[in-house]
């Protein structure tokens, strides 16, 4: 608006400037002047709705003047009722007119031509101090992003993600697609989850991204699939791949956003560790041994295991964990109540071969989760398939192949019932009559049989057990591939019956639909001969 004023005053103003000049011969200070003029009765001349300064200073003399200016111009400017004329002072006396009155278009002309003046230098004076606040305002960090803590899940987007990333030291951000349904059975586990991990001593925050509307979002961090969940540590990210049920997935991060080895003073902290890590994983505790020794494994297995060093504790600790000496490194299996020591030696492979085979129970029950555990472990598997885990002559061989594992540390002993999960012992051509199975299985598409070992009969299991072993270890075994055997309809998995049943459909309406083409045409012409 200043702009444009100065703009119109100028053009209109310039051509009265010489006059206005000419005129104004004597220095001249007054107040508001109204742009409004009324008749003075018997005068000869116009005189303003204000009253008139008597005296003002030559024009001449302005330029050793010192000009000042009240903010009063731009109420003045805006409402367009007065004008303010300038408040002139010298730094000397300055002379003074005995002038009493001038005309209206003389007044009028210089109102023309002091006011885009005016304007320009209120411009001038309040630019630099406009761009100032612009730029400490505009200029600093963005706003920080408010992390809520009534344990709600944040909804993201373009425009606050990377906030988010540095205003929470752990995010787990589930990037989801509106129309997956893996991410709709996720949605309720993450509620009931995010609230759990809000109150935990170190938080973690849940969010949740749609990666189909946002697609760059979901690009720049490797999304490709539905759901993709990632943890923020300190904007560092992880792929989790771990449960999604709620109280395992809780269970995993809270596990991962606690330090590598945890140091322990006491026997008190020893407790309190061991009750915060809960059943689901294994715990290692070294018990008078330096924290160097077992730091790195403590970053590979983070995802795998608890780590912990003990440097003061008493002999109540010795006798509840069952060690006599240290350094030794206690491994405590709480879900399935198992424990084992490690007294060395510390160095070479062997340590880390016993915190590898610590993780997995002594003999393990083979089911979705374990089997992925059976994967990474690397060793082959010693698998007994039951007809049913529950039945009363079961838990005698899990006894058997318990102690066939604390002989045998480079195999691991797995079991699994056929009425547990059918769909997984298919694969090895189980016969019911047969059971119980015993094979050893690659854990990846090969497995092999001892000739004349395959099928254990109640009574002696031990016998039996040690004989198979033997078989194995002497290379008297038939290779077999996984899942290569000879299932009948009814033993194929659902979905591929589906899928064959949906082709076969498929084929079937082709067919009738070629028919149809085929028939139409002939009748058409019979009706026409």
């Amino acid at each position: 608006m200043a702009t444009a004023a100065l703009s119109r005053g100028a053009r209109s103003g310039l051509p009265l400037l010489a006059a206005g000049a000419e005129a104004a011969s004597a220095p001249a200070s007054r107040a508001f002047q109204s742009t409004g003029v009324r008749r003075m009765g018997a005068h000869a001349h116009d005189e303003p709705y204000y009253v008139h300064a008597k005296h003002m200073y030559n024009l001449h003399r302005m330029k050793h003047q010192q000009l000042k200016v009240s903010l009063a111009v731009l109420a003045a400017v805006g409402t367009g009722v007065g004008v303010p004329v300038p408040q002139l002072s010298s730094k000397g006396e300055a002379a003074r007119s005995n002038q009493a009155e001038r005309s209206v278009p003389m007044a009028m002309a210089l109102r023309r031509v002091l006011l885009p003046l005016l304007l320009f230098l209120v411009i001038l004076v309040l630019r630099p101090q406009s761009c100032c606040v612009a730029s400490d305002g505009g200029g600093g960090e963005p706003a920080e992003f408010e992390i809520p803590r009534d344990g709600s899940v944040l909804e993201l987007d373009e425009s606050n993600f990377e906030a988010a990333v540095r205003a929470a030291d752990f995010l787990f951000v589930d990037f989801y697609a509106p129309w997956c349904g893996h991410c709709k059975r996720l949605a309720p586990q993450l509620d009931e989850a995010a609230v759990a991990l809000a109150g935990l001593s170190t938080p973690v925050v849940v969010a949740k991204v749609n990666a189909d509307k946002y697609r760059k979002l979901g690009s720049k961090y490797g999304v490709d699939g539905f759901p993709t969940l990632i943890l923020f540590y300190h904007g560092v990210l992880s792929e989790y791949t771990g449960s999604r049920k709620a109280d395992l997935l809780v269970e995993n991060l809270k596990k991962l956003v606690a330090p590598d080895v945890s140091v322990l003073e006491s026997d008190s902290s020893i407790k309190g560790f061991v009750e915060a890590a809960g059943i689901n994983f294994p715990l290692f505790i070294g018990f008078g041994m330096d924290e160097s020794l077992i730091v790195e494994y403590g970053a590979k297995y983070k995802k795998k295991a608890w780590f912990s060093i003990a440097k003061d504790f008493s002999e109540d600790m010795m006798v509840v964990y069952d060690f006599d000496k240290s350094p030794a490194l206690v491994s405590v299996n709480p879900k399935y109540n198992e424990h084992s020591v490690f007294y060395g030696p510390f160095e070479g492979t062997f340590l880390e071969d016993f915190i590898r085979q610590s993780q997995l129970p002594v003999t393990v029950p083979v089911d979705r989760e374990t089997v992925k555990l059976l994967k990474d472990d690397g060793r082959k598997v010693v698998l007994t398939i039951l007809e049913d885990e529950s039945d009363e002559n079961s838990p005698q061989l899990i006894k058997v192949l318990r102690s066939a594992a604390n002989a045998n540390h480079d195999l691991v002993f797995g079991y699994v019932g056929v009425k547990q999960w059918e769909e997984f012992t298919e694969t090895f051509d189980v016969k019911v009559p047969q059971l119980p199975k015993i094979i050893v299985w690659d854990t990846k598409e090969e497995y092999e049989v001892v000739e004349g070992s395959e099928s254990l009969r109640e009574g002696d299991y031990g016998s039996q057990v040690s004989r198979f072993l033997d078989g194995y270890r002497e290379g008297r075994t038939i290779k077999k591939k996984v899942g290569r055997g000879s299932p009948t309809l009814l033993g194929l998995n659902a979905i591929y019956i589906l899928v064959f049943l949906v082709a076969v459909l498929v084929v079937l309406m082709y067919f009738s639909a070629q028919g149809e083409e085929d028939h139409q045409p002939r009748r058409g012409r019979a009706h026409e001969d």
